[in-house]
């Protein structure tokens, strides 16, 4: 599987593609950073992340976007570029028809680190490690991103599992609900 992981920001975007499945080694095969500058139109900005964003789904065609949940924090201008950036992302993989996960930071850390509060220097070195790479890859959003990554590919197995469980657990019940009308309707009258 090859996942583009996205760290979304407006004035510095992570994006990093990771290759593998769950339970073997993973390749890293690109990390970056999407800039924009602080100073430009907002418009602007958002074109300049679809632009990178087209581009490292030109380079690498993953098979899957890896977005982190935007979550609430203290700063409404910051949750509200980062919610910006977000739906640049999943505006670009679905135009594509890219399927797009979604990942909380809690989930990402707690699946590369073991700790849903590690800190970024934990999951950079945590990433370094998995990825066998020399250095922990700078800044941190690129870092976070190549962790969105790995995360989905460790967790998509279970989520798909899961998914087609209550998919079963679905059909039978609409079986079953079925079953009890035919059984309880009235019967057609015999001559």
């Amino acid at each position: 599987m090859r996942v583009l992981g996205v760290d979304p920001g407006l004035t510095r975007c992570g994006v990093g593609v990771v290759e593998g499945v769950a339970g073997r080694p993973l390749t890293m095969l690109g990390v970056g950073v999407v800039r924009t500058p602080a100073h430009a139109e907002l418009g602007h900005r958002l074109v300049a992340v679809e632009q990178g964003i087209e581009e490292w789904l030109d380079t690498h065609r993953p098979e899957v976007v890896a977005v982190e949940r935007v979550f609430s924090q203290h700063n409404v201008s910051t949750v509200m570029g980062t919610a910006q950036a977000s739906a640049v992302a999943m505006l670009c993989a679905a135009r594509r028809g890219i399927p797009v996960a979604l990942h909380t930071p809690s989930e990402v850390k707690a699946a590369v680190t073991g700790s849903g509060r590690a800190d970024k220097a934990q999951v950079g070195a945590m990433v370094t490690r998995l990825l066998r790479l020399a250095e922990p890859p700078r800044p941190a959003d690129a870092a976070d991103a190549l962790a969105l990554a790995i995360c989905h590919i460790w967790r998509a197995p279970a989520q798909n599992r899961l998914q087609q469980a209550v998919a079963q657990h679905a059909q039978h019940a609409q079986h079953a609900q079925h079953a009890q009308h035919a059984q309880h309707a009235p019967k057609g009258r015999t001559r």
